[in-house]
């Protein structure tokens, strides 16, 4: 078992309005990492219904809201932009520091992609890129983070490009809809740049409504990808998140967080084709699948829990007011789910949206 998470707490910042922010403190983390909740990231991620472009303008006031947070507290002059040209296309990273006063000197891109052989994946490859190496750079970088394996690749190679042309980092800002195999991603990264580069500060991590875990069979319904899909079991998810996905039940027995980040805004035929596919599968495994042992899966944790075990597996300890979230959860336990009307409602909407896309 992962011990990465032990002994985890949220702390709440103070921020205006209606963003919340937290401070995810643990005792094995040495980087500062964020949690963000806000209107546009909850409602991105509990539906897919939202593609195009508001994908983009979902989560530009959460970002705003963390780039202010940085300024009040110690950051200070130009930053950099990392895009990896996929789902990191989906971060208004430029548009955020434009809104904060923030310059950003330069804009870094590569573009990376799958080798594919004989329908095997055989590893990645870089295929174009623009680095511009500086001294001493703030490095901001959106990017979905699931296994890490493309972020981590495309990193090193930055780092790489960096020290032959005489380049440094002093800080990394990164934006991710992303699973908890972050954290030992970024230690691990965070390590090798303190040993690379001089005054070195360390990374700042914002997760949009939680640090989620990723899959690690097709669950309980049969469907779900591993190391792509997200889940909640053993992650740290914002009460705002939860509470929204207790006012809506429907969403929580989705196929995951966030189907494909890049195809909704991108490629939007493709995603509605793989929302399709999820809710067609669920209607026709419905008599096999077990409702209470998926919303468990869902929730993250086998119930009904008291109160106490609640905030030690959801690692909410330490925060006021959530009873009415806890007897929400337990509620929805408790609730008799009809999968087969239930996806057959979901089926009919996203169908009516894919048409009226289609016919613009």
């Amino acid at each position: 078992m992962d011990t990465t998470l032990d002994g985890t707490h949220l702390q709440r910042a103070s921020l205006p309005g209606d963003i919340s922010l937290y401070e995810l403190h643990a005792p094995a983390l040495h980087n500062c990492y964020y949690l963000l909740s806000g209107p546009g990231s909850r409602q991105l991620l509990a539906s897919p219904e939202t593609v195009g472009y508001p994908c983009y303008t979902a989560l530009l006031d959460e970002t705003v809201a963390a780039l202010h947070h940085l300024t009040e507290n110690g950051l200070g002059g130009d930053l950099d932009i990392f895009t990896i040209l996929r789902g990191g296309l989906n971060y208004p990273l430029e548009e955020a520091a434009f809104r904060c006063g923030i310059r950003v000197h330069d804009m870094h891109f590569v573009s990376c992609e799958r080798v594919i052989r004989n329908h095997v994946i055989e590893g990645l490859e870089i295929k174009y890129e623009k680095i511009r190496p500086g001294r001493g750079r703030v490095l901001a970088i959106g990017d979905i983070l699931a296994t890490g394996d493309t972020f981590r690749y495309c990193f090193e190679h930055l780092i790489r490009r960096f020290l032959l042309d005489g380049g440094s980092l002093r800080r990394i800002l990164f934006f991710t809809i992303g699973g908890t195999r972050a954290f030992r991603l970024l230690e691990e990264l965070s390590a090798k740049m303190n040993a690379l580069f001089d005054g070195f500060e360390g990374i700042d991590c914002f997760f949009y409504e939680g640090a989620f875990s990723v899959y690690e069979d097709k669950g309980v319904s049969g469907i779900n990808v591993p190391d792509i899909d997200f889940g909640w079991k053993d992650g740290v998810i914002t009460p705002e998140f939860r509470r929204y996905i207790v006012d809506r039940p429907d969403a929580l027995l989705e196929k995951c967080i966030i189907y494909d980040g890049g195809a909704r805004r991108y490629e939007i035929p493709v995603h509605f084709d793989e929302v399709l596919e999820y809710w067609e599968g669920i209607r026709e495994r419905a008599d096999c699948i077990d409702v209470r042992a998926l919303v468990e899966e869902k929730l993250g944790y086998a119930g009904p829990l008291d109160f106490e075990d609640w905030l030690d597996v959801t690692h909410l300890r330490g925060l006021d007011g959530l009873g009415p979230l806890w007897d929400g959860e337990q509620a929805l336990l408790a609730q008799d789910f009809d999968l087969r009307a239930l996806a057959s409602r979901r089926i009919e909407s996203i169908k009516n949206l894919q048409a009226q896309y289609e016919n613009n």
